[in-house]
């Protein structure tokens, strides 16, 4: 699928979901884009703001299998990955798969399960299978994690450890609405549940072929050595003690590649990198002691860092 059709696929899944996340376009758009360049999305922000209606809403709209896990410090990894069963009649041990086998897996509330259940989620974050009593079993395809969390109320939580976080491909915040679509949303919404009424716009058949057309995005080698020089911008700023990964990097260029295929372009540019360097990178950052003295935040270094690495030229001829 060329850069044109992803698009016109992407404009209709992106204006299905419009109809349930009432004026939040880049929100949605970089939701798209994380399920494009076959990543996971971290959702942070405070209660009531839509963090898994958006999930929901983009899991219907592309007809994938979706499955809901909320997080309890009760949870236990088998209650996400499955468990062995023993079977009197055959006298043998069965797998009986839990809800991460979906293609869209909502972690609501993340950070309120242990350490040890929220690392079940790293096998199937980074390979896309689980591994049970010596067994390993795949994963639905395509396969995205969309986890929530509250940053306000930390009482009785587990905060995600920066390895977990580095796992995921773009961070977003939903935000309050402004007055006006916070108006629409009564009107619309205010006397039934509007995901009731949402339809698929596509299937998972065209959304393979839409991953499959992202990902073999023209990247030239001069946007490939920004991306990495973005990526190093990071590890060199005085205020953080930890930049950013190469996972980081690597996907920094797949969301740029997405982030272009949107916009129907057949080919990256800085702009694609820049629009998601932020939601790409912020959430694996580590300030230090100067970085929190000063009140920078993590998007603020970011840009920092962009703007300390030289914009490349387009080859000539």
């Amino acid at each position: 699928m060329d850069a044109v059709a992803v698009a016109d696929a992407a404009g209709r899944i992106a204006a299905a979901m419009a109809r349930i996340i009432v004026g939040k376009p880049d929100t949605i758009r970089l939701a798209l884009v994380a399920m494009l360049a076959e990543g996971h999305l971290l959702v942070e922000d405070v209660p009531g703001v839509g963090k898994t209606t958006l999930a929901k809403a983009l899991a219907r709209a592309v007809d994938g299998a979706v499955s809901r896990v909320q997080f309890t410090p009760d949870l236990l990894p088998g209650d996400i990955t499955g468990s062995s069963v023993y079977n009197r009649q055959t006298s043998e041990f069965e797998f009986r798969p839990g809800p991460v086998f979906a293609n869209v897996v909502i972690a609501d509330e993340i950070n309120r399960a242990s350490p040890k259940t929220q690392s079940a989620l790293l096998e199937c974050m980074a390979e896309h299978q689980v591994t049970v009593d010596g067994g390993t079993y795949p994963l639905g395809d395509p396969f995205m994690v969309v986890a929530t969390q509250n940053p306000v109320e930390m009482d009785g939580t587990y905060p995600l450890p920066e390895a977990q976080q580095d796992r995921f491909t773009i961070r977003v915040s939903v935000g309050y609405p402004d007055p006006a679509a916070e108006l629409a949303m009564l009107e619309e919404h205010g006397s039934t549940d509007p995901l009731e009424r949402l339809r698929p716009v596509t299937d998972l058949r065209t959304l393979r072929s839409m991953i499959a057309g992202v990902r073999g995005l023209h990247t030239a080698a001069e946007v490939r050595r920004y991306c990495v020089e973005v990526v190093g911008a990071t590890r060199r700023l005085p205020d953080v003690r930890l930049g950013a990964s190469p996972r980081a990097t690597l996907h920094l260029l797949r969301a740029a590649r997405a982030w272009a295929a949107t916009a129907g372009r057949g080919y990256v540019v800085p702009d694609d990198v820049q629009a998601v360097a932020v939601p790409v990178l912020a959430h694996r950052l580590v300030l230090g002691p100067e970085g929190v003295a000063a009140r920078r935040t993590p998007a603020d270094l970011v840009r920092a860092a962009v703007a300390r690495v030289a914009v490349p030229s387009p080859p000539r001829g």
